[in-house]
């Protein structure tokens, strides 16, 4: 643990700071001032103070949108912010798993051993899904950290838990997630094969497709 990422979340009790936080993260893009001050419900001035403040301390990006309207009158470039790529992370005493998960991962990858690693992902998606039994899948992922939202029927997953890793290790670490995410599915009493590699650059490799209709509700709906 940095003392810069412990200043940093700490910006995060604001509760104003931590709705415009959320407002731009949750959007998985640009983000202007006035969208992030709407969606926090304060005024457009106090979310640029607030918005600035995050981007100072790394957790926000900012970059220039150009107006859509072109010629005299247009304007100047709006500004807008997404969420910073770097990670920040807080442990108290502080810990190095990641370091550890990815020296593990080149040694599974040098095995050739996937199999084996996707079956233990695959296991360990079960034993998540153990702990939250009638819970919706929507919401054990969020609670994962994945951040789903849906988009065209299917439930995309915005934020890849394992990003670190993935980028070192991608098709060792996505094989292993998908694998993870059809166990997790399954022993929520849902169809596994719902997870499927969807790779979209910046999110998670995977995306759930829509629940189809089982005979037994096609059958009461006919009735």
């Amino acid at each position: 643990m940095s003392s810069d990422d412990l200043e940093a979340l700490a910006l995060l009790h604001d509760p104003v700071r931590r709705s415009l936080y959320d407002a731009v993260a949750s959007r998985g893009g640009d983000v202007g001032r006035s969208e992030a001050a709407e969606a926090a419900g304060v005024s457009r001035t106090l979310a640029g103070h607030h918005l600035d403040k995050l981007v100072e301390a790394g957790l926000l990006e900012s970059g220039f949108r150009r107006q859509e309207r072109k010629g005299p009158g247009s304007g100047r470039p709006a500004k807008v912010y997404r969420r910073a790529g770097r990670e920040r992370s807080v442990s108290l005493p502080p810990r190095d798993y990641v370091t550890l998960a990815s020296v593990l991962a080149e040694v599974v990858d040098g095995l050739g051993a996937e199999e084996r690693a996707e079956r233990a992902a695959r296991d360990a998606g079960a034993r998540i899904a153990r702990r939250h039994r009638g819970e919706p899948v929507e919401r054990v992922l969020r609670e994962r950290g994945y951040e789903p939202y849906a988009e065209g029927g299917a439930l995309r997953l915005r934020n890849c838990p394992f990003h670190v890793l993935a980028g070192e290790q991608p098709l060792l670490v996505c094989s292993m997630n998908l694998a993870l995410c059809q166990g997790l599915l399954e022993g929520l009493g849902d169809d596994p094969d719902r997870a499927r590699l969807d790779p979209r650059p910046g999110q998670c490799c995977v995306s759930l497709t829509e629940p189809t209709l089982k005979q037994t509700d096609i059958d009461i709906e006919d009735g």
